[in-house]
């Protein structure tokens, strides 16, 4: 991604004005809001920015020309879309805040989740009552900060645009990921308590639909759908991104799924098969219940959502996961949507700066290490 790097330069430059104007307020209420800035800032710092990637490319799919973006003249504003991108990265944080309370998290890229934090305040600062209470009250009224902030910062930039109507169809696709994500997210809790009640033949459709509205179009498409529309992209090329999104989105989830049973804690921030420890029910899962001996399955079933798994437990279900073939079918999954969103890419009507950047940002995302 040759231009990856300034780019997350200029969203980390929007988010940080965008962060110092609002905990201004908050500063103007009361001293005592001072963590809820901080730790704004301190989930917001890092990351990939896939997100904001993709929504910038999706811009630029829908308005580039025949020259280097960056390096060559060009005459175009991206304030509006560098807006949208960093609300993303807001409605992003947001969801992490929500993501940990509900999985009962400790950690997010190696450093305590949010509720964690405010209970360690309350503990340092000898407070009374419960303090792991008071960590998950602060966190839900953080994780809600961060939403407002979201649609506050992506009106900004979509009030810079001139076309009107490419403001409304931003504003349609965000507020449609919005919903679609949530629903995803109720779907995935949902799995994890009700899914003994359910077929088994049905488990690997149910999983993929979590796949689909909780990650596939809330990291791929909908970024990339709602920077195209601030460019004003055509039909065709809006149906061309989407083409291109869901699949590889998809194969974005399957890899995280991977990375949440093998992943090297160093690398992804979070404890090694901590998927299996919160009861994930992945497509992983799902491949594996069907392949083994009803004997064997029957213990996967009784280890999956054990928090107090220990490591020699851990490595036994990734052996099993391993050695009934359902890593391996992961992995075959991965490289078929990959393929699916090259190929659509490949026909789409867009400028070739932002086919070769989708292009990389596809390698990247569907064979990432963290």
């Amino acid at each position: 991604m040759a231009h990856g790097s300034r780019l997350v330069d200029l969203v980390h430059d929007r988010i940080e004005d965008f962060l110092a104007d609002r905990t201004s307020i908050l500063d103007a209420v009361s001293g005592d809001l001072a963590p809820l800035g901080a730790f704004s800032k301190r989930f917001l710092s890092g990351g990939k920015r896939f997100r904001a990637l993709f929504c910038y490319w999706g811009w630029e799919a829908a308005t580039g020309g025949a020259f280097d973006p960056f390096d060559g003249p060009d005459s175009r504003d991206r304030s509006p879309v560098i807006a949208a991108a960093a609300s993303l990265e807001l409605f992003h944080a947001a969801a992490l805040v929500h993501d940990d309370l509900i999985d009962n998290s400790d950690t997010r890229r190696s450093a305590p989740s949010a509720h964690r934090l405010f209970e360690r305040l309350h503990g340092e600062s000898g407070w009374v009552g419960d303090g792991e209470q008071f960590g998950r009250s602060a966190a839900i009224l953080l994780g809600d900060l961060l939403l407002g902030w979201s649609d506050e910062l992506l009106d900004e930039g979509l009030e810079l645009l001139e076309r009107r109507a490419d403001a409304r169809a931003a504003r349609v696709e965000f507020m449609r990921m919005r919903t679609e994500v949530t629903a995803g997210q109720y779907l995935d809790v949902l799995e994890e308590h009700a899914w003994i009640a359910q077929p088994d033949e049905e488990q690997q459709l149910r999983a993929e639909r979590v796949i689909v509205y909780k990650a596939a179009k809330y990291s791929v498409e909908a970024p990339l759908a709602i920077g195209a529309a601030i460019g004003g992209a055509t039909p065709q090329q809006a149906a061309a991104l989407r083409a291109y999104g869901l699949p590889l989105g998809i194969a974005y989830q399957l890899r995280d799924d991977l990375l949440g049973v093998y992943g090297d804690p160093e690398l992804t921030g979070k404890p090694a098969g901590d998927d299996l420890r919160e009861g994930k029910r992945t497509m992983l899962i799902a491949i594996a219940r069907e392949r083994l001996a009803p004997s064997t399955r029957r213990l996967l079933d009784e280890l999956l959502g054990d928090p107090e798994l220990d490591e020699a437990q851990v490595r036994m279900v990734q052996q099993t996961l391993s050695d009934c073939g359902a890593v391996d079918e992961i992995e075959a999954l991965i490289t078929r949507q990959l393929q699916a969103a090259t190929a659509a890419l490949a026909e789409a009507p867009i400028s070739e700066h932002a086919r070769a950047e989708l292009g990389a940002l596809a390698r990247s995302v569907a064979k990432r290490v963290s």
